[in-house]
């Protein structure tokens, strides 16, 4: 099935269904909404895998304030480490994969 449209409006239609797998790669300043939505339907042992985690290295330094997307990186990578939830690994290729298992 073809879904098209925003995710975040789409994701709650899916109620009846668990996520085995998702790979986030969209508009990196509502990530975390994404872990949010996803998570929730994620299935126990499920993976999600966020695309661009290290973005560039900027994660790593002091950004301006109007970099509102790296600021939404660091909030994201802050919030899955200390989720007990989930357990996460980064994978440092590219510009980074951030893999979460569900507990």
């Amino acid at each position: 099935s073809l879904h098209i449209g925003q995710a975040l409006d789409a994701i709650p239609q899916f109620d009846d269904h668990s996520f085995d797998l998702v790979f986030v790669d969209a508009d990196k300043a509502n990530y975390l909404n994404y872990y949010e939505a996803v998570l929730q339907k994620t299935r126990k042992g499920g993976f999600i895998l966020f695309d661009n985690i290290l973005w560039s290295g900027k994660v790593l330094f002091e950004q301006p304030a109007s970099d509102k997307e790296t600021a939404a990186l660091k909030a994201l990578n802050n919030t899955i480490q200390n989720d007990s939830r989930v357990q996460n690994i980064l994978l440092p290729v590219r510009d980074g994969i951030l893999i979460v298992q569900k507990l």
